[in-house]
């Protein structure tokens, strides 16, 4: 018998989570732009969190059913969708069958797509936790297709989401936990590329801040 277990999809999520995790806690209950309620999005963004970290189906499971339930009552918000889309991709790893890998992966990375489609120059205001929409959302979409094996194509574009969100001027106004979120992921994508220079001047930036993140930079840096 075969008991090798298939490819996963989104087999690098928890690298996502390690640079979003703290920085969540952290950031305070500011009023969002969108009209969903700000705890139902704190609550279903833990449970993303918590999957993404390896925190097992359940959380999955209801990160995706809190995002899909509030992204449905709120079908303009991109940020909601994004996590939505993310999380149902994030399924993926809730089950052995290849076919239900792959709709899951598909169907999330469509709703994924809808979610960067609907920005526009309003969305570069302040949103959930006070972070623009505009970053939120492409970040989510960034860590989300930098996590997928390259089958999907999508690296090359999560790549240049990241490096779109790391160097937008509208990053300097965002809070200081998810502004190190964005440095240290920065940095860790670079010294997978090999390019140890660029990824030292991110993880030093981490550390230079004294974001909640600069111990995971500082242990980073030592690596390099």
């Amino acid at each position: 018998m075969n008991n090798t277990r298939p490819a996963r999809p989104l087999r690098n999520l928890p690298a996502l989570a390690a640079t979003l995790l703290i920085g969540a806690a952290l950031l305070g209950p500011t009023a969002p732009a969108q009209a969903a309620d700000t705890a139902a999005y704190a609550a279903a963004l833990t449970e993303f969190l918590r999957g993404a970290a390896d925190g097992g189906d359940a959380a999955i499971d209801s990160a995706a059913d809190q995002f899909g339930r509030l992204s449905a009552a709120e079908p303009g918000d991109p940020v909601l969708r994004a996590y939505a889309g993310a999380s149902l991709a994030m399924r993926a790893r809730t089950t052995m069958l290849p076919w239900k890998k792959m709709g899951y992966a598909e169907d999330g990375l469509a709703q994924i797509d809808k979610a960067l489609a609907l920005l526009t120059p309003a969305h570069d205001a302040p949103g959930y936790r006070g972070v623009p929409a505009s970053l939120e959302t492409r970040f989510t979409a960034a860590g989300t297709f930098l996590a997928l094996p390259s089958m999907f194509n999508r690296n090359a574009r999560g790549a240049k989401l990241l490096d779109e969100v790391a160097k937008s001027p509208l990053l300097d106004g965002a809070p200081l936990p998810f502004k190190a979120a964005v440095w240290l992921r920065a940095g860790q994508e670079a010294a997978k590329s090999q390019n140890a220079a660029e990824a030292r001047q991110w993880l030093e930036k981490v550390v230079a801040s004294g974001a909640p993140q600069a111990a995971a930079a500082q242990a980073k840096l030592k690596e390099l």
